[in-house]
């Protein structure tokens, strides 16, 4: 277990640094710069500007530049904002724990819904209720986050049951404890329901498609013409071989949703890292944008990491080494 969980360790640290490498060789592609807004003011001259680019080290080569953040991200700093003036992780630590909230309960919605749904839908797959699930996952499969986010939206604003923007409202700090969950829980309800929805329709057909598999396989017919409930057929052999490829789903749909999220985060006004990271993309704020990046790339590597150790634990074939 102890090597396992090293070479995992390992992998994802390999990937953070290529990660790494690649984000500042294409920003360093990308054209334009903090300081050309600057240039373009007539009461800052050129001699502070260069005094900004040293004092940040933007004179130096690239090579120095990425070991002098390297340096900094082993601490913890992910370098400064050239915008803001602080460290980058005083200004993602707040906005992270938001987007890991919504991502989390989002997905959790998302997997208690779609297991059971596909569960079900799988054993009535030639059924018109089986064909109703399937058509309407096939639906919602083609459209866009966007359009689901802003139609989501639309509801809240003009149902006005719930509300719409930021993450709590303006008396949040004058109200009890238990007010404050119901304030917040009830601006997680429109971000929650856009996730969820765009991530169900894959779920529910991969948690199908697997259940359908394992539920023709001999073993599953065998475990029925020896007289075993249906119900306990799907519970104790069905369900743990299908498990496998649901527990490797978890991990990409983990980047999937992250990815997802921050369009969300923007369209709804949600304060995660999605609108901190397109207002320092439009700034040119490239440390912060690196920050960004490597944040939510260490997020999706160790939903991969937990994936994996969960895929460990439930298949014996991993543990032994036998293919």
């Amino acid at each position: 277990m102890g090597s396992y969980v090293l070479k995992r360790v390992f992998h994802g640290a390999l990937l953070a640094f290529a990660v790494s490498v690649l984000t500042f060789a294409l920003l360093e592609l990308a054209p334009g710069s903090y300081f050309d807004e600057l240039r373009a003011n007539p009461n800052i001259s050129a001699e502070t500007i260069t005094l900004l680019k040293t004092r940040y080290g933007l004179d130096k080569p690239l090579p120095m530049r990425y070991e002098r953040w390297l340096e900094s991200a082993i601490h913890g700093d992910f370098g400064v904002s050239l915008a803001y003036n602080t460290s980058v992780r005083a200004l993602l630590l707040p906005r992270a724990k938001n987007t890991i909230l919504l991502t989390g309960l989002a997905t959790f919605v998302a997997w208690v819904i779609a297991i059971p749904l596909g569960i079900w839908s799988s054993t009535r797959r030639s059924t018109w209720r089986g064909h109703i699930v399937e058509a309407a996952a096939s639906s919602l499969l083609v459209i866009p986050e966007m359009i689901l986010a802003l139609a989501c939206l639309w509801i809240a604003v003009r149902t006005h049951m719930f509300p719409v923007g930021g993450m709590t409202s303006a008396q949040f700090s004058e109200l009890d404890q238990w007010a404050r969950f119901k304030d917040l829980a009830s601006h997680l309800v429109v971000p929650i329901t856009v996730l969820a929805l765009g991530m169900l329709p894959v779920l529910i057909r991969h948690v199908r498609s697997s259940m359908a598999e394992a539920l023709s396989s001999p073993f599953v017919r065998a475990a029925r013409a020896h007289g075993i409930p249906g119900r306990w057929v799907l519970i104790q052999y069905a369900l743990p071989v299908a498990a496998n490829p649901l527990i490797s789903l978890f991990g990409f749909s983990l980047a999937g949703l992250l990815s997802a999220s921050m369009l969300v985060e923007v369209v709804i006004g949600w304060p995660g890292i999605g609108p901190l990271l397109l207002e320092s993309v439009l700034a040119r704020d490239v440390y912060v944008v690196i920050g960004a990046v490597m944040l939510s790339s260490l997020l999706v590597i160790f939903g991969n990491f937990v994936a994996d150790l969960l895929l460990r634990a439930a298949d014996p074939r991993i543990r032994t080494g036998v293919s």
